[in-house]
């Protein structure tokens, strides 16, 4: 009788893995290091386990959006009272907290459950080039992205 594999915490090994995130599209490296989030990358990967490692994702600030989307892409959130929606744009949002968008992309493209905070866990963007994993020995992603043109 064939019996289903499913991953145990022990046989988890993670990784660490950093990424430059200049002049990469947004929703393309959203997706890419997504999918690194929740171990789909590995043959030990399971719906119901979080069997993903860890991203480093540096230089947020530099990320790029292709098309007029730095002008239209408006970010909302809301403060839980009545009237409270506020609305930001993505040219001020980059401005104000960089970090922020390569996280809500990220975010949107994982599990809405618990099992999908756990993933989020494992993610950290800096908006500058250093960042404080270097004990970790991170090592880079290799990504099959192509870079936006600086414009």
């Amino acid at each position: 009788m064939q019996r289903t594999y499913t991953p145990r915490p022990a046989d988890i090994q993670r990784v660490w893995y950093v990424v430059d995130a200049a002049q990469m599209p947004l929703g393309r490296l959203a997706s890419e290091i997504a999918v690194v989030l929740r171990g789909k990358h590995k043959p030990i990967t399971a719906p119901h386990v979080d069997a993903g490692d860890y991203v480093v994702v540096v230089n947020a600030e530099k990320i790029a959006v292709t098309s007029s989307k730095s002008q239209d892409k408006i970010y909302y959130r809301h403060s839980g009272y009545p009237g409270g929606l506020k609305e930001e744009s993505f040219e001020s949002l980059i401005v104000r907290r960089p970090e922020r968008v390569i996280e809500r992309a990220i975010r949107g493209m994982l599990p809405k459950n618990r099992l999908g905070r756990q993933m989020l866990r494992k993610l950290r963007v800096y908006a500058g080039p250093d960042h404080p994993h270097q004990g970790q020995n991170p090592v880079p992603l290799r990504l099959s992205i192509k870079k936006v043109d600086a414009q």
